[in-house]
């Protein structure tokens, strides 16, 4: 998941515009939630250790993402401190 991730972008679209990138994290969110769904309806062990997996590799990819907005904050609280 987290691959996907950096195809698609994780902090900004990557070749793409911010609609249809959007687009696709409701989409891989859909899906993942999908396969969730199947996994514990018919008890499949196998595809519920991939989707623990998946999970994983979003969690990672959220985390880069919410960093990349502490630091934006951090920075933009600097250069408005400096303006005073």
């Amino acid at each position: 998941m987290f691959c996907i991730l950096v195809v698609i972008g994780i902090t900004q679209p990557r070749g793409t515009s911010i609609r249809v990138w959007c687009f696709l994290y409701l989409a891989i969110a859909a899906v993942f939630d999908g396969l969730v769904v199947v996994a514990l309806l018919y008890q499949h062990v196998d595809l519920t250790q991939m989707l623990l997996g998946v999970s994983a590799g979003a969690a990672t990819g959220l985390g880069l993402h919410v960093t990349h907005h502490i630091f934006e904050e951090g920075e933009s609280s600097k250069s408005s401190s400096g303006k005073k």
